[in-house]
């Protein structure tokens, strides 16, 4: 009889325990949103491959000579900005126009009207000229023209903004026109939270969507804006709009705080914000009229609120022309607002919003460079960054790629706020954790520096191995600091052949979703672009790229 009782008391503990259990398992997400049991289970399954890896760890040493902490900018070559219109006489002006007016697409109207203003065989006197054009970014044009370098005779900005930069440098030039096809930057947002911000404010313009922002109520992204024309014109507008009479003062300067806590991070193209967008990741973004225009998913599906200055193309004399160049541009301004190229630029989404004109805060060229130089302080908000760099030293590296990963590594030190923290991870056959995580100070700097100069390269690619151990390092990370951005930087020629795979990993680095930005060297770009995809994140060919000057505005952008 006792035995008996004893058995019943253990089958009823066991149905106890089994009931406790069940209700456990039924009960432990609830309140949790889908995205962090998302996250959490990504986070296991991450620790459940980390622990499979031979993780090595390097003994850290101090370089014997001091960090460099130059800032200067390091300007690529013109050669890698070739003609897209090629002069076509003895007498022709170079012209440096901005890229989205002037581009290799079948949407880029300045090239058009350049080609058919060489097949035009004009002639001043006795003279045949022509034209070349050089497409470039505007900030970048603008930077080649302050340092001296491969100064051309004409520019064609976005917008006045950049006029105004040059004249704070001290930059001679002549507006020859206040612009020859109009566009305007704008937001590009969903209908619904359009619908949303007009139910809740009665309005959407620029000021209520940017206060809807700072009230947590919708998510508006921007590109850097040290590179990207759009992402610029955006800053500026908003600061204004945090203080109309003083935009670069205390105030603004905590709204724009505030605005960046909002914000998930600045990307450093605009094709991110684009797939963030469509992913509903963010409600909208800063573009222009004419990109919203000529892109059939955001003309059909998302609606445009303009703001800030005009982008008119203005032209630009740089430096004292002679008659003969100076000619050559005013008949090309000419030719350009001729009633056939105006109507080509209507077609492709120019000269639209006519009755936009904008009224607000007029910036000089010093306030523009230190609204600038205020983003660059201030645009992790109240947040941190936490990175890791992942170096490939396999075999296949040696030579001129693993020379090139070194100098990129070198160079990008320079770049990185000594406030992020930074860590370093190599692979061959094996991972190492060459450098733990820890603020990018002169101590951190020396240790990286010193650890970059003896990397050699030998072995095979664990790739993907590394890749994990990076993202558990940042996890780690977070634990400590949760309100600390997590990035990944991958430096290689993207040939894995040891340890995990991309499908290993794929749907982990989705869950945890830490972008991963690919660098690669003599590299399989088409591997690496499946990575950076994952988050959103962007690839950089170190083969036709000016990598040190892309990564300066990578780093600009999020370090």
């Amino acid at each position: 009889m006792k035995k008996q009782s004893k058995i019943l008391f253990i089958l009823i503990a066991l149905i106890v325990f089994g009931i406790i259990y069940l209700i456990i398992s039924l009960t432990q997400d609830v309140g949790k949103t889908e995205s962090t049991i998302t996250m959490e289970k990504s986070v296991k399954e991450l620790q459940a491959l980390y622990k499979n890896i031979d993780v090595k760890k390097a003994n850290i040493q101090r370089s014997s000579t001091a960090a460099n902490n130059e800032q200067a900018t390091i300007l690529p070559d013109i050669s890698e900005y070739p003609f897209i219109v090629n002069p076509t006489t003895d007498d022709f002006i170079t012209i440096y126009a901005s890229t989205e007016i002037a581009n290799e697409s079948n949407n880029s109207w300045l090239r058009v009207a350049a080609e058919n203003f060489n097949k035009s065989n004009l002639k001043i006197g006795n003279k045949s000229i022509s034209v070349g054009v050089r497409s470039i970014e505007s900030n970048l044009s603008a930077d080649f023209i302050i340092a001296d370098k491969y100064t051309p005779e004409a520019y064609i900005p976005c917008s006045e903004i950049y006029g105004a930069l040059l004249e704070s440098n001290g930059k001679k030039y002549t507006r020859v026109s206040d612009g020859i096809a109009k566009n305007v930057s704008g937001i590009v947002i969903s209908k619904r939270a359009k619908q949303n911000i007009e139910s809740k404010h009665k309005s959407s313009d620029i000021n209520t969507i940017i206060n809807s922002v700072l009230n947590g109520e919708s998510i508006i992204g921007y590109a850097n804006p040290l590179s990207n024309e759009d992402g610029l014109n955006f800053l500026l507008t908003i600061l204004a709009l945090f203080n109309e009479n003083a935009p670069l003062d205390e105030s603004a300067t905590n709204k724009l705080k505030t605005y960046q806590d909002k914000i998930p991070y600045v990307p450093y193209e605009e094709t991110q914000l684009q797939e963030s967008l469509r992913n509903g990741i963010i409600d909208g973004y800063a573009t222009n009229y004419k990109t919203y225009y000529i892109t059939p998913d955001l003309r059909n599906n998302y609606d445009f609120i303009p703001f800030g200055v005009e982008q008119n193309s203005p032209v630009y004399a740089i430096g004292n022309l002679t008659e003969i160049k100076s000619g050559i541009l005013n008949k090309f301004v000419e030719f350009c607002k001729s009633e056939v190229a105006q109507k080509k630029a209507k077609e492709l989404g120019y000269n639209e919003l006519q009755d936009y004109s904008y009224s607000g805060y007029k910036y000089d060229g010093k306030q523009i460079l230190e609204a600038q130089n205020l983003w660059k302080k201030e645009k992790n908000g109240s947040n941190d960054l936490s990175a890791v760099f992942v170096a490939d030293i396999s075999g296949s590296m040696q030579g001129s790629p693993i020379l090139k990963l070194k100098a990129s590594l070198n160079r990008a030190s320079s770049f990185i706020d000594d406030n992020t923290n930074i860590g370093l991870v190599t692979f061959s056959d094996n991972v190492t954790i060459t450098l733990p995580i820890a603020k990018f100070d002169n101590i951190q700097k020396s240790y990286f520096v010193n650890a970059v100069k003896n990397l050699k390269a030998s072995g095979g690619t664990a790739m993907f191995d590394a890749i994990v151990v990076a993202e558990n390092m940042l996890i780690e990370q977070q634990k400590n600091n949760p309100n600390t951005r997590l990035m990944i930087f991958v430096l290689t020629d993207g040939e894995s052949n040891r340890g995990y795979e991309f499908d290993d990993i794929e749907e982990i680095t989705r869950g945890i979703r830490i972008p991963i930005y690919t660098i690669g060297y003599n590299a399989d770009i088409d591997v690496l672009e499946e990575v950076s995809n994952i988050n959103e994140a962007t690839t950089m060919n170190a083969d036709s790229d000016n990598v040190i000057y892309k990564l300066e505005s990578l780093f600009n952008s999020q370090m």
